[in-house]
C-alpha cells in the first residue's frame, strides 16, 4: 500500500502541476515488478483506431493495469504507452519520458485531454517521431514544442501534467493513441506509405499481437 502512495503521481505544486521528477526509478521499478509485460498491438488493430472507453472504476483492476503498462514499456523500451497499445479498452497511459533538458519524468494520466494551446503560444517541432505500435518506422512531424495534459491519477484525483521538447511531443501521441489516432495518421499520404514500408521491412525488437 505505500507503494501505491508512493506513486501517487498528484504531489502537486502551487500552480496545480503535478511534480513527476521525483523518484522516478524507485517508481518506475515498484510498478515493472508488480507487473507482467504484455505483447504490443500494432497498426491494424481495430483497438488502436477507435476512442477508448473513459475510466470510472479507481480500484485494484486500474492499478495492475498500469504496473502491466510499465512493464509493457519497458520490455519494448518505449517512453511512453496507451492501454490499447496492450489491447486495453481504456483512456489510460503512462510515461517514463526524458525532455530536451534532460530530465526524467515518470507517471500516469487516467482520462486525459489535451489544453488547447493560443496560437501565438505554438512553437513548432518537426522532428522524428515513432511508434511501439508501428514498429522500426520514424517520420518527421511537427507537433507544438509544449504540452499540457489534464486528466486524472490512478486514485481518481484530478490532475494536470505539461511538458516541454521530447516530452511534449510525448504527452501528444499518448493522447492521441486512446482517441484512435496514430502518429501516422497526421502524416501525408506519402509520408504514411513511406512509415507503412519501413514498418513491413523491419524486425520489431519486442513481442508483438499479429492483426487477424
Amino acid at each position: 500500500m505505500a507503494q501505491q502512495e508512493n506513486e501517487v503521481v498528484g504531489s502537486e505544486v502551487n500552480d496545480g502541476y503535478v511534480v513527476d521528477t521525483e523518484d522516478c526509478a524507485e517508481r518506475e521499478l515498484a510498478h515493472r515488478e508488480r507487473g507482467t509485460a504484455r505483447p504490443i498491438t500494432v497498426v491494424g488493430n481495430p483497438v488502436l483506431h477507435r476512442e477508448c472507453k473513459d475510466v470510472t472504476e479507481f480500484g485494484a483492476e486500474l492499478a495492475q493495469l498500469i504496473d502491466d503498462m510499465f512493464a509493457s514499456q519497458k520490455a519494448a523500451e518505449g517512453v511512453g504507452l496507451a492501454a490499447n497499445q496492450i489491447g486495453v479498452d481504456a483512456k489510460v497511459f503512462v510515461y517514463d519520458c526524458p525532455d530536451d533538458d534532460g530530465n526524467r519524468h515518470t507517471g500516469v494520466v487516467v482520462n486525459p485531454k489535451l489544453v488547447e494551446l493560443p496560437a501565438g503560444a505554438r512553437v513548432l517541432d518537426d522532428s522524428n517521431e515513432g511508434c511501439l505500435s508501428v514498429p522500426t518506422a520514424y517520420a518527421s512531424l511537427a507537433r507544438p514544442d509544449y504540452a499540457e495534459v489534464e486528466g486524472q491519477d490512478a486514485q481518481g484525483n484530478p490532475i494536470k501534467v505539461r511538458g516541454t521538447g521530447y516530452f511534449a511531443r510525448c504527452l501528444q501521441h499518448e493522447t492521441d493513441h486512446l482517441y484512435g489516432y496514430l502518429y501516422i495518421d497526421r502524416l501525408s499520404k506519402r509520408d504514411r506509405k513511406d512509415a507503412l514500408r519501413q514498418m513491413e521491412e523491419g524486425t520489431p525488437r519486442y513481442e508483438t499481437v499479429p492483426n487477424a
